[in-house]
């Protein structure tokens, strides 16, 4: 019996009544109450959910997830409760963590992303700083995080805040365990900030930079963190360095600028991936101005799936920077001792959600024409990875990574725990590791490269086809494809199909015109069948993509 003194609220209104309804779910079958649910509705709920998404799986088009994946060896380790709390490089005293696993994962995609490997936090020898230039990541709950993660960093590295490798912290902290011996280290004192320089008030504060195809994760970014934007700090205070149209690609719609002529994002080409002409012009504006600049690179964007030309922009925008002072700068982050370092005055991010996983794996065939991301791009200061996307996984992960000497002094390395604080989140998930770690162990590079190509065979056969249905219903359904890509775009279908193939949808600008697309994403577990099976649906019931809209 419940205790009497106890107050449960009761519902103002039916939650059935307000709650969406899904079709195959009755929501009255997994209403919680303070009593045990009797065993016959608990068994009919699971049941109802399993169908529910078995159903969706088997017909999943419209996200970049992976359905095709097989975890059942790791079942047993779900009834322990595990938590990768703090720095994975330093095991810490909460000892039923899987740090280690994730070391090997790490290790492994620094490799394929061309990072210097392993992960050291000691110099080799007096004097010898190149252990610095190593890799630093953890995984984390997915892109998002990592691109948050990642913007972090930058605004804080920017604005001048004393990196970790050379602060001179306490020598607990920099010569941190990696043995898998617990250490509790002290705290770090709060770190400094750089002055503004008197001269310059722009000196500490950076200016983001990301296309109009960019994941709104990053638009998120920016406002959680208060990083000003190029769009933020020019429209209404300056003339716009773009002039129209000249400056701007030849399917840009100038109905896209605000009412000050600026563009709120850095203009795309037609396939989805950043113009550089523009990017260019708009960083040595600020740049000229002595902002710092913080540049989100894509590598496989949300609905288009483009990838950006990262080198070739890198070489467009050294010059810039090396003219304005910003290649290498000295940033004082510590005025009572003078103390300071040469760092950046940029930082160039790598939002890789989606391509960071699959392009390694790719045959040089398939690659063909795929520009690089990597770290073998010099100037690249942090990539992030979903494992949940190409990989395939029950829930969201992901890899951010960046270099030793990147890395920010974070503002505590609690006794607690015995590890420093070096991550976005508290605990962290133990098990996406070891998911991870599961995938690659049971995968060789032959076994990657073959799931990576058919993905991309599959993308060709699903334009094909569609291209096919648009000649047979003799309408324009808008059907395109980015090249080297793993998506296809059409016009919107009616919503018993979107509902169906999970399709996300999108409004694009085309010649100045609003279209409402959707697209499907060619995952590991889509078949020609499944392709096909949407292209008959879309073919039967077509009325809806033949009215105007």
């Amino acid at each position: 019996m419940i205790n009497e003194d106890f107050e449960i609220r009761c519902p103002t209104k039916d939650p059935d009544n307000i709650y969406p309804q899904i079709p195959g779910i009755n929501y009255n079958d997994f209403k919680l109450t303070p009593e045990r649910m009797p065993e016959g509705q608990r068994l009919r709920a699971l049941n109802s959910l399993y169908n529910y998404e078995t159903r969706q799986k088997n017909n999943f088009l419209g996200y970049q997830g992976n359905q095709n994946f097989d975890y059942m060896d790791l079942a047993k380790f779900l009834n322990i409760s595990m938590n990768n709390i703090g720095d994975p490089f330093v095991s810490g005293n909460y000892t039923m963590n899987t740090k280690f696993v994730e070391r090997a994962v790490l290790d492994y995609f620094a490799s394929f992303w061309n990072a210097q490997w392993p992960h050291e936090n000691t110099p080799n020898e007096e004097n010898d700083d190149k252990w610095a230039n190593s890799y630093w990541g953890y995984v984390s709950t997915g892109g998002t995080e990592a691109n948050i993660f990642g913007l972090c960093n930058a605004r804080d590295y920017l604005e001048g805040r004393a990196v970790l490798y050379d602060s001179g912290n306490d020598e607990n902290v920099k010569y941190a365990s990696t043995d898998d011996m617990p250490y509790s280290i002290e705290q770090y004192p709060i770190c400094c900030t750089a002055e503004a320089n008197e001269k310059n008030p722009n000196t500490y504060i950076p200016i983001a930079f990301y296309s109009q195809d960019t994941h709104y994760s990053i638009a998120k970014a920016t406002r959680m963190l208060k990083v000003a934007t190029f769009h933020d700090v020019g429209s209404g205070k300056h003339v716009c360095p773009l002039t129209y149209p000249n400056d701007y690609p030849k399917t840009f719609s100038q109905s896209s600028l605000d009412g000050n002529g600026w563009p709120t994002e850095v203009p795309s080409n037609d396939d989805g991936s950043i113009y550089i002409p523009a990017l260019s012009k708009l960083v040595r504006f600020f740049a000229n101005r002595g902002h710092p600049i913080l540049v989100c690179f894509n590598y496989g964007t949300t609905f288009k799936g483009a990838y950006d030309d990262i080198n070739l922009a890198v070489k467009e925008l050294i010059p810039i920077l090396r003219d304005a002072g910003l290649y290498k700068r000295k940033v004082i982050y510590d005025n009572k001792t003078g103390k300071f370092d040469i760092r950046t005055g940029f930082w160039f991010h790598v939002d890789g959600a989606l391509g960071s996983a699959y392009i390694p794996f790719l045959s040089p065939q398939q690659s063909k024409g795929i520009p690089n991301f990597d770290f073998r791009i010099n100037e690249i200061h942090s990539i992030a990875m979903s494992g949940h996307k190409w990989i395939g996984m029950p829930w969201p992960c992901g890899i951010y990574m960046s270099k030793v000497k990147y890395q920010i002094n974070p503002n505590d390395s609690p006794n607690y725990i015995g590890s420093p604080d070096s991550t976005l989140f508290g605990s962290r998930n133990a098990f996406s590791a070891l998911l991870l770690w599961d995938y690659f162990s049971k995968n060789s590079l032959e076994d990657l490269r073959k799931k990576a190509d058919y993905s991309m065979e599959m993308a060709q056969y699903a334009f094909s086809q569609l291209r096919k249905l648009e000649r047979n219903l003799e309408q324009d359904l808008w059907v395109d494809y980015s090249p080297r890509t793993f998506t296809v775009r059409f016009k919107k279908a009616n919503p018993n199909i979107v509902f169906k193939y999970s399709l996300s949808e999108e409004i694009l600008l085309v010649n100045g015109e609003k279209r409402v697309y959707n697209h499907i994403y060619l995952m590991g577990h889509v078949t020609r069948d499944l392709i096909d099976q949407l292209v008959k649906d879309l073919y039967n019931e077509h009325a809806s993509i033949l009215d105007d809209e």
